[in-house]
């Protein structure tokens, strides 16, 4: 029999003395359990940035801004995780007071996830966010499992997405 990547996670998880589908602590948030806010923006690069579309993927939404400083040590290791992930969408919500500033950003790290301005900090609002960076994820219902503590790195988003592909496994 082959051996997968997930098989392989599970097994070095398991060595390690974790369960691989257990969920990481979330950051407490009113939103958990509940739809994510529904939200059709243009992206950065021109395209439309949709996530009802996104519906039946695990989804990964980041908060960042060009001022914040643990958001340029964050964001690019999100940007080389979500590199590895063919299944998982990840969206890119920049809370900048200037477009230019959130494009400056993705430019100088590279990220080439879809990313969108957050005029006024609408979707800030809407998805409660009063940290950043800080990171949701959501399972493929639209419903959002897990959000980042302050601090949090890539490991725990990394379980937190595995523990919603697992729910649904």
């Amino acid at each position: 029999m082959p051996w997968s990547r997930r098989r392989v996670l599970g097994l070095v998880a398991a060595a390690a003395g974790c369960r691989p589908s257990e969920m990481p602590p979330s950051a407490p948030t009113s939103l958990l359990g509940e739809l994510a806010p529904q939200f059709s923006r243009r992206g950065l690069d021109g395209r439309v940035v949709d996530l009802a579309a996104l519906r039946d993927r695990v989804v990964v939404v980041e908060f960042f801004a060009r001022y914040c400083e643990p958001c340029w040590k964050h964001l690019p290791k999100v940007r080389r995780w979500a590199a590895r992930q063919r299944d998982v969408a990840v969206i890119g919500i920049g809370a900048d007071e200037f477009a230019g500033d959130t494009q400056a950003m993705v430019r100088a790290l590279g990220v080439d996830f879809p990313v969108v301005h957050d005029s006024g900090l609408v979707l800030t609002a809407r998805f409660r966010v009063d940290k950043i960076p800080s990171t949701l994820v959501l399972d493929r219902g639209g419903r959002v499992r897990w959000r980042s503590f302050p601090g949090d790195g890539v490991g725990a988003m990394d379980r937190a997405v595995l523990a919603v592909r697992r729910a649904r496994d």
